[in-house]
């Protein structure tokens, strides 16, 4: 017998003799471990509110190595930008593909947490990582975010599946599969497939729809993306009348305060 389940069977002995105080103790040291890395995690996040990124590293890296998912996301998000640490995009991506490993269900608490790596991974897998193993594989990214846009709904996912869809050619499917992609993406709230969505509709005679579209993915732009699609909204602006440009902007305000 082992002694792990020597000890086990020497607690139940115990429990039954001294009447379930040995069983409430173990339930204590269990939890306890539970408690320290929640106050760990905790503490993390209120130093990376107050700017102390030094602090709050080391916090999540703590945590993350007892396995918490979300101290592992945000410790790999912080290796890829460079937040509070060196920037080291190769860590990121170990980071994020052990989060992969382990895995989530669909729709649990943790499931986003993979999702969002999946598509990390992806990135990755699409430009390579200088100097380091990690090769640009585009079949490889695609798998990827193939996985993450069909398993996990993830929209950012959907939006790279629609703009490689529009890459694979000009051909009148590959811009139907792309829109079809871009609106699941729409729908979520994700600014840019509300913009390459709006351009295809703008494209197809659909004036008023594709600008409305672009009026609210450039109010709803992070900084990353608000140039490309600020272009794309003026060049539709500048082909829309006077009536369009007025029916368009009543719809993204609709649209946004219905958010």
């Amino acid at each position: 017998m082992s002694l792990a389940v020597t000890a086990v069977c020497a607690a139940h002995a115990d429990d039954a003799a001294m009447g379930g105080n040995t069983l409430m103790a173990q339930s204590e040291v269990q939890t306890e471990p539970r408690k320290n890395i929640l106050l760990r995690l905790r503490f993390g996040l209120q130093a990376y509110k107050k700017g102390e990124k030094g602090e709050a590293f080391e916090a999540y890296r703590d945590v993350a190595e007892q396995g918490h998912p979300g101290a592992r996301w945000k410790l790999a998000h912080m290796y890829a930008e460079g937040d509070g640490v060196a920037e080291d995009d190769y860590e990121a991506f170990k980071i994020f593909a052990n989060i992969v490993r382990d895995g989530a269900e669909p729709g649990t608490r943790d499931s986003a947490f993979v999702a969002n790596a999946l598509v990390s991974l992806a990135g990755y897998f699409e430009h390579g990582i200088p100097g380091s193993p990690v090769k640009a594989d585009p079949l490889r990214a695609r798998d990827l975010y193939w996985q993450a846009a069909t398993s996990f709904g993830e929209p950012n996912a959907q939006f790279e599946i629609g703009r490689l869809h529009l890459g694979d050619g000009s051909d009148a499917n590959g811009r139907t599969q792309a829109a079809k992609w871009f609106n699941q993406a729409a729908k979520k709230g994700h600014a840019g497939a509300k913009a390459m969505l709006g351009q295809i509709y703008f494209e197809r005679g659909r004036n008023v729809a594709g600008l409305a579209l672009l009026t609210e993915a450039l109010e709803t732009a992070s900084p990353i993306d608000v140039d490309w699609i600020r272009v794309l909204h003026e060049e539709a602006f500048a082909l829309s009348n006077e009536t369009e440009r007025r029916i368009a902007v009543e719809r993204a305000q609709a649209g946004l305060a219905s958010r």
